[in-house]
């Protein structure tokens, strides 16, 4: 069955996650990912080797492409990513501002020469302005964006326990690419893309940040919602720890009555309304952490369900690995079949998960050196 971006060819000069999110994107939906390594490789293969002697990082982001090594201050290769260029639609890249100029290949260059191309540069603050030369890695955006002022507990700040920095980033720029290519085939006008690690936080940032230069800076509270009550993890009798959501009155009313068989607090003016219950959180979560504390998980959790109030278990890694809606999909590596979580989209009717390889160090230079240096 044809993929999306079959006849798709992207060249990525890639490491770490950013940009290979990125690249595996545009593999999954079909796309030709020549990934450029270094001799030494993409850094992020050393991050750990949980993965039967893989890095987990490493196999999760690099799947469907082919492994190609440069080292650009050679010639010969110099004339390979020349080659490759030419005949690319999408070229991703994430070294560090300035590093391609130096080499000779500044973005703006490769736009002028060849205008059809698609060429998206990611980085931590842009190309300009006083940070623009920085290091920027996954949590000190975190901590420069203010993610990590509204993480955590109200004790202090914390990490948001995924790369979401770079993650986001990395599906903003293929949100991106997948616009310039949508243009191109209309205009055959390709782009040059700048997205930045800062920016795309920011965006994330944007209500926290309107609530503080309106007049009420967000305050850190943990597993809880700064403009809901009851919104929170609740232990039951037995020790389980249950989330509740809780987003209107008429939800409110339903718990009181049908969950807690308590109407009378679904009219008491303390909790009625959302901001009622807003000003006596203490008061409201004391009268859910009552109920829950009464009663074992699996009562709770069938009272929930039949009064349609919204709740989830707070989950480990383990919890999340036996949950009955976890869909896994089998990839290739060079020691054998990994499993891994499969891609969210599903397209009715179509498969679109394709038992796609990790390439190995190099294991497509000789190929593709062969193929892009034999036309020139």
């Amino acid at each position: 069955m044809k993929k999306p971006l079959e006849g798709i060819l992207v060249v990525s000069l890639e490491q770490a996650v950013a940009a290979p999110m990125t690249g595996r994107r545009l593999a999954d939906a079909g796309a030709r990912v020549i990934k450029l390594e270094r001799p030494e490789g993409d850094f992020a293969r050393g991050y750990d080797a949980l993965a039967a002697g893989q890095s987990v990082y490493f196999i999760w982001l690099n799947r469907g492409k082919e492994s190609v090594v440069v080292d650009l201050g050679k010639a010969e290769d110099r004339r390979l990513f020349e080659a490759l260029l030419a005949k690319a639609d999408v070229f991703v890249q994430n070294l560090k501002p300035g590093a391609l100029a130096k080499l000779g290949y500044p973005v703006e260059e490769i736009c002028a020469r060849h205008p059809r191309l698609i060429a998206c540069s990611i980085s931590g603050y842009g190309d300009t302005g006083p940070y623009a030369d920085r290091k920027a890695y996954d949590l000190l955006i975190q901590a420069e964006s203010g993610l990590a002022s509204v993480t955590g507990s109200a004790a202090e700040p914390a990490r948001v326990g995924v790369s979401i920095v770079d993650v986001s980033t990395g599906l903003h720029a293929y949100e991106a690419i997948l616009e310039a290519l949508l243009r191109r085939a209309t205009t055959g006008q390709g782009a040059d893309i700048r997205i930045s690690m800062f920016d795309t936080m920011a965006e994330l940032m944007s209500v926290p940040l309107l609530q503080g230069i309106n007049g009420a800076p967000p305050k850190r509270i943990g597993l809880s919602h700064i403009s809901l009550a009851p919104y929170g993890v609740f232990t039951t009798r037995d020790n389980v720890p249950i989330l509740i959501s809780i987003q209107n009155d008429r939800e409110w009313r339903a718990l009181c009555t049908k969950v807690f068989e308590r109407p009378e607090c679904g009219s008491d003016p303390r909790f009625a309304t959302s901001p009622a219950r807003i000003a006596n959180r203490p008061e409201t979560d004391g009268l859910v952490a009552e109920w829950f504390a009464a009663h074992d998980a699996e009562g709770a959790i069938a009272k929930l369900d039949a009064a349609d109030i919204a709740f989830g278990r707070v989950n480990d890694v383990f919890g999340l690995h036996a949950h009955p809606h976890l869909r896994m999909m089998t990839i290739k590596t060079e020691v054998g079949p990994l499993d891994m979580p499969a891609p969210p989209a599903q397209w009715l009717g179509e498969d679109m998960l394709a038992a796609e390889s990790v390439p190995a160090l190099g294991t497509h230079t000789r190929a593709v050196r062969e193929e892009f240096l034999e036309v020139q």
